[in-house]
Protein backbone atom coordinates (compact mmCIF):
# COMPACT_ATOMS: atom_id res chain seq x y z
CA UNK A 1 0.00 0.00 0.00
CA UNK A 2 2.81 2.40 0.86
CA UNK A 3 4.55 1.61 -2.42
CA UNK A 4 1.41 2.45 -4.43
CA UNK A 5 0.95 5.73 -2.56
CA UNK A 6 4.58 6.61 -3.26
CA UNK A 7 4.18 5.92 -6.98
CA UNK A 8 1.01 8.06 -7.16
CA UNK A 9 2.79 10.96 -5.47
CA UNK A 10 5.70 10.68 -7.89
CA UNK A 11 3.28 10.93 -10.84
CA UNK A 12 1.69 14.14 -9.56
CA UNK A 13 3.19 17.48 -10.66
CA UNK A 14 5.00 19.34 -7.92
CA UNK A 15 3.78 22.92 -7.49
CA UNK A 16 6.29 25.20 -5.86
CA UNK A 17 5.26 28.25 -3.87
CA UNK A 18 1.81 29.67 -3.12
CA UNK A 19 -0.69 30.81 -5.73
CA UNK A 20 -0.89 34.55 -6.27
CA UNK A 21 -3.96 36.32 -4.92
CA UNK A 22 -6.30 37.93 -7.43
CA UNK A 23 -5.10 41.40 -6.43
CA UNK A 24 -1.49 40.31 -7.04
CA UNK A 25 -2.49 39.02 -10.47
CA UNK A 26 -4.22 42.31 -11.24
CA UNK A 27 -1.07 44.26 -10.34
CA UNK A 28 1.06 41.75 -12.24
CA UNK A 29 -0.86 42.38 -15.47
CA UNK A 30 0.57 45.90 -15.45
CA UNK A 31 3.97 45.33 -13.82
CA UNK A 32 5.20 41.83 -14.69
CA UNK A 33 2.72 40.04 -16.99
CA UNK A 34 5.16 37.32 -18.04
CA UNK A 35 6.05 36.29 -14.48
CA UNK A 36 2.45 36.66 -13.31
CA UNK A 37 1.00 34.42 -16.03
CA UNK A 38 3.82 31.90 -15.60
CA UNK A 39 3.00 31.62 -11.91
CA UNK A 40 -0.76 31.51 -12.59
CA UNK A 41 -0.34 28.69 -15.13
CA UNK A 42 1.11 26.41 -12.43
CA UNK A 43 -2.31 26.20 -10.77
CA UNK A 44 -5.78 25.24 -12.05
CA UNK A 45 -7.57 28.18 -13.78
CA UNK A 46 -9.74 30.13 -11.33
CA UNK A 47 -13.18 31.38 -12.36
CA UNK A 48 -12.75 34.58 -10.33
CA UNK A 49 -9.64 35.47 -12.35
CA UNK A 50 -11.74 36.11 -15.46
CA UNK A 51 -15.18 36.76 -13.99
CA UNK A 52 -14.21 39.66 -11.71
CA UNK A 53 -12.32 41.78 -14.30
CA UNK A 54 -14.86 41.10 -17.05
CA UNK A 55 -17.83 42.09 -14.88
CA UNK A 56 -16.04 45.24 -13.70
CA UNK A 57 -15.15 46.12 -17.30
CA UNK A 58 -18.73 45.83 -18.56
CA UNK A 59 -20.13 47.71 -15.57
CA UNK A 60 -17.67 50.56 -16.16
CA UNK A 61 -18.54 50.65 -19.89
CA UNK A 62 -22.25 50.85 -19.02
CA UNK A 63 -21.67 53.61 -16.43
CA UNK A 64 -19.57 55.62 -18.90
CA UNK A 65 -22.36 55.38 -21.48
CA UNK A 66 -24.99 56.43 -18.95
CA UNK A 67 -22.93 59.39 -17.71
CA UNK A 68 -22.03 60.44 -21.26
CA UNK A 69 -25.62 60.29 -22.53
CA UNK A 70 -26.75 62.30 -19.49
CA UNK A 71 -24.61 65.12 -20.86
CA UNK A 72 -26.82 67.17 -23.20
CA UNK A 73 -23.97 68.11 -25.55
CA UNK A 74 -22.76 64.53 -25.95
CA UNK A 75 -26.30 63.19 -26.27
CA UNK A 76 -27.01 65.77 -28.99
CA UNK A 77 -23.84 64.89 -30.94
CA UNK A 78 -24.61 61.18 -30.69
CA UNK A 79 -28.18 61.66 -31.87
CA UNK A 80 -27.03 63.98 -34.66
CA UNK A 81 -24.58 61.33 -35.92
CA UNK A 82 -27.40 58.76 -36.07
CA UNK A 83 -29.71 61.20 -37.85
CA UNK A 84 -27.01 62.10 -40.38
CA UNK A 85 -26.43 58.40 -41.06
CA UNK A 86 -30.14 57.82 -41.73
CA UNK A 87 -30.41 60.88 -43.98
CA UNK A 88 -27.41 59.71 -45.99
CA UNK A 89 -29.01 56.29 -46.43
CA UNK A 90 -32.17 57.98 -47.73
CA UNK A 91 -30.10 60.06 -50.16
CA UNK A 92 -28.25 56.95 -51.35
CA UNK A 93 -31.52 55.12 -51.91
CA UNK A 94 -30.75 52.49 -49.27
CA UNK A 95 -33.90 53.57 -47.42
CA UNK A 96 -37.10 55.13 -48.72
CA UNK A 97 -38.19 58.46 -47.29
CA UNK A 98 -40.92 56.71 -45.36
CA UNK A 99 -38.48 54.18 -43.89
CA UNK A 100 -36.10 56.98 -43.03
CA UNK A 101 -38.80 58.92 -41.21
CA UNK A 102 -39.74 55.85 -39.19
CA UNK A 103 -36.09 55.30 -38.29
CA UNK A 104 -35.72 58.93 -37.22
CA UNK A 105 -38.84 58.63 -35.07
CA UNK A 106 -37.42 55.51 -33.41
CA UNK A 107 -34.14 57.32 -32.70
CA UNK A 108 -36.06 60.18 -31.09
CA UNK A 109 -38.14 57.83 -28.93
CA UNK A 110 -35.11 55.77 -27.97
CA UNK A 111 -33.09 58.82 -26.89
CA UNK A 112 -35.93 59.95 -24.61
CA UNK A 113 -36.51 56.47 -23.17
CA UNK A 114 -32.84 55.69 -22.51
CA UNK A 115 -32.28 58.94 -20.60
CA UNK A 116 -34.33 57.73 -17.61
CA UNK A 117 -33.76 55.17 -14.82
CA UNK A 118 -35.35 52.36 -16.86
CA UNK A 119 -32.99 53.15 -19.71
CA UNK A 120 -30.03 53.07 -17.35
CA UNK A 121 -30.98 49.59 -16.14
CA UNK A 122 -31.40 48.41 -19.73
CA UNK A 123 -27.98 49.86 -20.61
CA UNK A 124 -26.29 47.97 -17.75
CA UNK A 125 -28.07 44.67 -18.38
CA UNK A 126 -27.65 44.76 -22.17
CA UNK A 127 -23.97 45.71 -21.88
CA UNK A 128 -23.29 42.76 -19.57
CA UNK A 129 -25.32 40.27 -21.63
CA UNK A 130 -24.13 41.21 -25.11
CA UNK A 131 -20.63 41.99 -23.89
CA UNK A 132 -20.50 38.59 -22.21
CA UNK A 133 -21.68 36.81 -25.36
CA UNK A 134 -19.02 38.58 -27.43
CA UNK A 135 -16.37 37.77 -24.80
CA UNK A 136 -17.15 34.04 -24.76
CA UNK A 137 -17.24 33.85 -28.55
CA UNK A 138 -13.87 35.60 -28.91
CA UNK A 139 -12.31 33.39 -26.24
CA UNK A 140 -13.70 30.36 -28.08
CA UNK A 141 -12.12 31.49 -31.35
CA UNK A 142 -8.76 32.05 -29.66
CA UNK A 143 -8.99 28.68 -27.90
CA UNK A 144 -9.74 26.74 -31.09
CA UNK A 145 -6.92 28.44 -33.01
CA UNK A 146 -4.46 27.85 -30.17
CA UNK A 147 -5.54 24.27 -29.47
CA UNK A 148 -5.63 23.04 -33.06
CA UNK A 149 -3.38 25.56 -34.80
CA UNK A 150 -0.60 26.04 -32.26
CA UNK A 151 -1.14 22.75 -30.39
CA UNK A 152 -1.23 24.56 -27.06
CA UNK A 153 -1.49 22.60 -23.82
CA UNK A 154 -4.35 24.25 -22.02
CA UNK A 155 -8.12 24.38 -21.59
CA UNK A 156 -10.89 26.81 -22.49
CA UNK A 157 -10.69 28.01 -18.89
CA UNK A 158 -7.00 28.80 -19.44
CA UNK A 159 -8.00 31.04 -22.36
CA UNK A 160 -10.70 32.66 -20.20
CA UNK A 161 -8.13 33.54 -17.53
CA UNK A 162 -5.67 35.01 -20.06
CA UNK A 163 -8.42 37.17 -21.59
CA UNK A 164 -10.01 38.04 -18.26
CA UNK A 165 -6.88 39.29 -16.52
CA UNK A 166 -5.90 41.27 -19.63
CA UNK A 167 -9.29 43.00 -19.35
CA UNK A 168 -7.79 45.14 -16.58
CA UNK A 169 -5.77 46.95 -19.26
CA UNK A 170 -8.93 47.34 -21.36
CA UNK A 171 -10.61 48.73 -18.25
CA UNK A 172 -7.92 51.42 -18.03
CA UNK A 173 -8.49 52.16 -21.72
CA UNK A 174 -12.26 52.56 -21.18
CA UNK A 175 -11.71 54.92 -18.24
CA UNK A 176 -9.37 57.09 -20.32
CA UNK A 177 -11.91 56.95 -23.14
CA UNK A 178 -14.59 58.13 -20.72
CA UNK A 179 -12.42 61.04 -19.64
CA UNK A 180 -11.81 61.97 -23.28
CA UNK A 181 -15.56 61.71 -23.89
CA UNK A 182 -16.30 64.35 -21.26
CA UNK A 183 -13.39 66.57 -22.31
CA UNK A 184 -14.05 66.48 -26.06
CA UNK A 185 -17.84 66.40 -25.81
CA UNK A 186 -18.39 63.31 -27.98
CA UNK A 187 -18.60 59.59 -27.35
CA UNK A 188 -15.15 57.93 -27.37
CA UNK A 189 -14.88 54.25 -26.48
CA UNK A 190 -11.16 53.73 -27.13
CA UNK A 191 -7.87 55.61 -27.12
CA UNK A 192 -7.06 55.39 -30.82
CA UNK A 193 -5.79 58.29 -32.90
CA UNK A 194 -8.94 58.12 -35.01
CA UNK A 195 -11.17 58.62 -31.96
CA UNK A 196 -9.10 61.47 -30.55
CA UNK A 197 -8.97 63.30 -33.91
CA UNK A 198 -12.62 62.52 -34.70
CA UNK A 199 -11.71 60.81 -37.99
CA UNK A 200 -14.48 58.86 -39.71
CA UNK A 201 -13.65 55.18 -39.17
CA UNK A 202 -15.76 54.26 -42.19
CA UNK A 203 -12.88 55.49 -44.37
CA UNK A 204 -9.67 53.55 -44.94
CA UNK A 205 -7.69 56.40 -43.35
CA UNK A 206 -9.94 56.30 -40.31
CA UNK A 207 -9.62 52.53 -40.07
CA UNK A 208 -5.82 52.75 -40.16
CA UNK A 209 -5.77 55.51 -37.54
CA UNK A 210 -8.09 53.39 -35.37
CA UNK A 211 -5.29 50.82 -35.17
CA UNK A 212 -2.88 53.45 -33.85
CA UNK A 213 -3.94 52.84 -30.27
CA UNK A 214 -1.14 52.40 -27.67
CA UNK A 215 -3.42 50.83 -25.05
CA UNK A 216 -4.92 48.32 -27.49
CA UNK A 217 -1.44 47.34 -28.65
CA UNK A 218 -0.37 46.99 -25.01
CA UNK A 219 -3.43 44.86 -24.18
CA UNK A 220 -2.96 42.55 -27.17
CA UNK A 221 0.73 42.18 -26.33
CA UNK A 222 -0.09 41.15 -22.75
CA UNK A 223 -2.82 38.82 -24.05
CA UNK A 224 -0.26 37.14 -26.32
CA UNK A 225 2.05 36.61 -23.33
CA UNK A 226 -0.87 35.32 -21.28
CA UNK A 227 -1.81 32.74 -23.90
CA UNK A 228 1.80 31.61 -24.30
CA UNK A 229 2.22 31.07 -20.54
CA UNK A 230 -1.22 29.56 -19.89
CA UNK A 231 -0.78 27.11 -22.78
CA UNK A 232 2.78 26.11 -21.80
CA UNK A 233 4.41 27.43 -24.99
CA UNK A 234 8.19 27.46 -25.43
CA UNK A 235 8.01 30.70 -27.42
CA UNK A 236 5.50 33.54 -27.28
CA UNK A 237 6.14 34.67 -30.87
CA UNK A 238 3.50 32.39 -32.50
CA UNK A 239 0.96 33.77 -30.04
CA UNK A 240 1.88 37.36 -30.86
CA UNK A 241 1.41 36.58 -34.55
CA UNK A 242 -1.93 34.87 -33.91
CA UNK A 243 -3.38 37.60 -31.67
CA UNK A 244 -2.32 40.57 -33.82
CA UNK A 245 -3.26 38.81 -37.08
CA UNK A 246 -6.74 38.15 -35.69
CA UNK A 247 -6.99 41.79 -34.56
CA UNK A 248 -6.10 43.10 -38.03
CA UNK A 249 -8.02 40.53 -40.09
CA UNK A 250 -11.08 40.70 -37.82
CA UNK A 251 -11.01 44.49 -38.00
CA UNK A 252 -10.79 44.42 -41.79
CA UNK A 253 -13.71 42.00 -41.99
CA UNK A 254 -15.89 44.24 -39.80
CA UNK A 255 -14.78 47.27 -41.84
CA UNK A 256 -15.75 45.79 -45.21
CA UNK A 257 -19.07 44.46 -43.88
CA UNK A 258 -19.93 47.82 -42.30
CA UNK A 259 -19.13 49.97 -45.34
CA UNK A 260 -21.15 47.66 -47.60
CA UNK A 261 -24.12 47.41 -45.24
CA UNK A 262 -25.03 51.01 -44.30
CA UNK A 263 -27.23 49.92 -41.40
CA UNK A 264 -24.11 48.48 -39.74
CA UNK A 265 -21.84 51.48 -40.12
CA UNK A 266 -22.36 52.31 -36.48
CA UNK A 267 -20.14 49.30 -35.70
CA UNK A 268 -17.12 51.36 -36.78
CA UNK A 269 -17.81 54.22 -34.38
Amino acid sequence: METNDTNENLNQPVIEGEELSHSDKMIGVFSEPSNMFESTAKFPPRTKDWLIPVLILFLVIAIIRIVAMSNKEIAYESKKAQVDRIEKMVEDGTLTREQGDRALEQIDQQSKFMSGPVGWVITVVSTIIFGGIFFFIMVGIYFLLIKFGLKGEGSYNSALVANGLTAYITLLQMILGGILTMVLGRMIMDTSLASVLGTDKATITGWLLAKVDPLSIWAYSVLSIGFAKMFKAKSAMPYFILVFALWIIGGLLIYFIAINVPMLRGMLQ
